[in-house]
């Protein structure tokens, strides 16, 4: 069976825990597991020699796309998503952003894919109840393909008007991982969800990435649906 791998990861601790700024590590990383798509969020080039927005798209293929939450003399903060694939066509970015909290986007691309033209959805939702209440609604609005999948740090901690009650809906096929806090996961934030047309044969975590990141990543290998 042909399937796609597809990888998330917050990797914001890659600026806190590493003091010398292991940007090599985390590409290691994700080398190791040789992602065809992936989607990274909190990456920030302030104050950095490097521009971790290039070096990470080297990890994966030649395509990328990345959405600009905050833009700085200094450098910017925001998330990738990265492909081996080309894009089909020019991938948009959705602003999600709720109220006067703190700016958030969502990618949106289509990719042709060994099985099949894939629109992945890649964000990174707020923290509190109802922002990500609202964001997940405008999320859902952006599945409008049979073979969707939705990734990213959904930072969705509670069962009450969880984001899981409103992508499940059209997505049924999700990971159930515990990624945060590396060190001792007990928390689900990050996610790979897939709509029906999609299937999900394996997900799994990388403990060893606790050394780069307070997020673990989120790994799986998608298939066409039976």
């Amino acid at each position: 069976m042909t399937t796609i791998r597809v990888l998330t990861w917050n990797v914001h601790g890659t600026f806190n825990l590493n003091p010398k700024f292991d940007l090599a590590g985390v590409c290691a990383t994700i080398r190791k597991w040789s992602p065809d798509i992936a989607a990274l969020q909190e990456v920030d080039s302030r104050n950095r020699t490097a521009d971790p927005f290039k070096e990470l798209a080297k990890a994966v293929g030649r395509h990328q796309f990345d959405a600009r939450s905050i833009v700085t003399k200094d450098g910017d903060y925001g998330q990738v998503l990265l492909s081996r694939w080309p894009f089909v066509d020019e991938p948009t970015v959705t602003d999600v952003s709720y109220q006067e909290r703190e700016p958030r986007r969502a990618i949106s691309a289509h990719i042709e894919c060994p099985i099949g033209r894939v629109r992945v959805v890649a964000t990174h939702l707020g923290l509190s109840i109802r922002e990500r209440r609202a964001q997940a609604a405008a999320l859902a609005r952006l599945i409008d393909a049979p073979l969707t999948a939705v990734v990213g740090d959904f930072n969705d901690w509670f069962w009450v008007k969880s984001v899981r009650g409103v992508l499940a809906q059209h997505c049924p096929s999700r990971t159930r991982l515990r990624t945060f806090p590396s060190r001792f996961p007990i928390m689900r934030l990050d996610r790979i969800y897939v709509a029906p047309g999609g299937e999900i044969m394996e997900a799994w975590t990388d403990r060893s990435a606790r050394a780069y990141s307070d997020h673990l990543p989120v790994l799986a290998d998608i298939a066409v649906a039976r």
